[in-house]
């Protein structure tokens, strides 16, 4: 299958607008998702539609195996490899800082895996520097803060969460006026209901009902449940921190906690998706058809399942390991661990659910109003 090259920015949203010009005279697709009942609502397309259509597009893969213009059709219509490649661009430029992202995005691997290491170093030299032996160090009853006392774990993390959080708003307003939506817009709670639920379950997810198209003649659900593995164990993480944020200051029960208590049974499922979901969706990538992917927006998934499969690695081995002279050396490689994902969090792939939940939104809005037809969409 032929495999578009990345193309500048420029360039890109023309190209993009071209392949879905064709496809709304064609029409053949629109069945599959979302993409196709918002592309007719437009007439053009410029390059806030394109954004708006890209982070709609789950890459299922069905369009372009039902397509009669696919590649090797001279008019080389492959609208999931443009839209991910579109998809990408989007990252970039509502991300902010921009300059992080612009190195993120240089290497993201080797930027993600460096960050890991550069944190880790730097607590094993903090700790070195405290007095604290971090080779031999042994806390029978488990207790991580004999190792990173409280008040250092929670205020840096603190901080952390606190200018995760401020991106992420940030780049949040930015792609909901790229949508061509206003504040007042956003305070429809049906439409946000609608998209809440569509996200949760990946209803796009699932091409026409048969799962992804991975190949021409396979289609498989094994993708939809992969980014459920992954989605979910990573919020259970979550939930798990909070549970234990609750327990600590809400009742005054201090870590280390049992094997059953809330935040070692949530935390325990959550790193066992993460194991599982992160490989499992690079599997199904490494078997699907090339020519349905982007090498830039590639990387960026690469760096993200590399981080989150570590981040359920390391905490697994944290709850094995824990009362052992190791639980010093994995509690901080798992602290740096999920702090580099937490800090590439807005530049990477891991954004891409908070922009997929707003053009969620954005279709779901669209719905409820009368087609436009003006030139550029709404």
């Amino acid at each position: 299958m032929a495999v578009i090259d990345p193309q500048p920015a420029a360039s890109l949203a023309d190209e993009g607008a071209r392949q879905m010009t064709i496809c709304n005279a064609c029409r053949y697709c629109e069945g599959y998702c979302a993409v196709f009942p918002a592309m007719e609502r437009r007439l053009i397309f410029d390059r806030h539609d394109m954004g708006y259509l890209a982070n709609l597009c789950h890459a299922c893969g069905e369009c372009y195996f039902a397509c009669q213009f696919a590649p090797p059709h001279e008019f080389a219509v492959n609208i999931p490899q443009v839209l991910a490649q579109v998809r990408t661009e989007t990252y970039r430029d509502f991300a902010w800082p921009a300059v992080i992202a612009a190195a993120f995005n240089r290497n993201a691997v080797g930027t993600a895996l460096t960050l890991a290491l550069c944190i880790a170093g730097a607590m094993l030299a903090a700790a070195g520097f405290s007095g604290v032996g971090i080779l031999t160090l042994t806390a029978p009853d488990g207790d991580f803060f004999k190792v990173v006392p409280h008040a250092v774990m929670a205020g840096t993390f603190g901080f952390v969460g606190l200018f995760v959080l401020a991106a992420l708003v940030v780049g949040g307003v930015k792609a909901w006026r790229s949508l061509g939506e206003t504040a007042a817009s956003a305070l429809r709670p049906a439409a946000w209901g609608e998209a809440i639920a569509d996200a949760l379950t990946l209803k796009y997810l699932s091409g026409d009902g048969d799962g992804c198209a991975t190949t021409f003649l396979r289609r498989s659900q094994a993708r939809r449940y992969a980014h459920h593995l992954t989605f979910y164990g990573f919020l259970l993480c979550f939930a798990s921190t909070i549970a234990g944020t609750l327990y600590h200051y809400g009742f005054g029960w201090h870590a280390p906690y049992g094997l059953f208590s809330l935040p070692v049974v949530l935390g325990t499922l959550g790193g066992i998706g993460l194991v599982i979901g992160p490989p499992l969706l690079a599997w199904e990538r490494r078997r699907a058809d090339a020519a349905l992917f982007d090498r830039g927006h590639d990387r960026l998934a690469d760096a993200l399942i590399v981080l989150l499969f570590l981040s359920g690695l390391t905490g697994l081995g944290l709850l094995v390991l824990r009362g052992t002279a190791a639980m010093a050396v994995m509690l901080l490689l798992h602290l740096a661990v999920v702090m580099a994902l937490f800090l590439t969090i807005p530049y990477g792939k891991f954004v891409h659910p908070l922009y997929r939940l707003l053009a969620l939104a954005k279709y779901a809005l669209e719905r409820r109003r009368p087609p436009a037809h003006t030139l550029g969409g709404d």
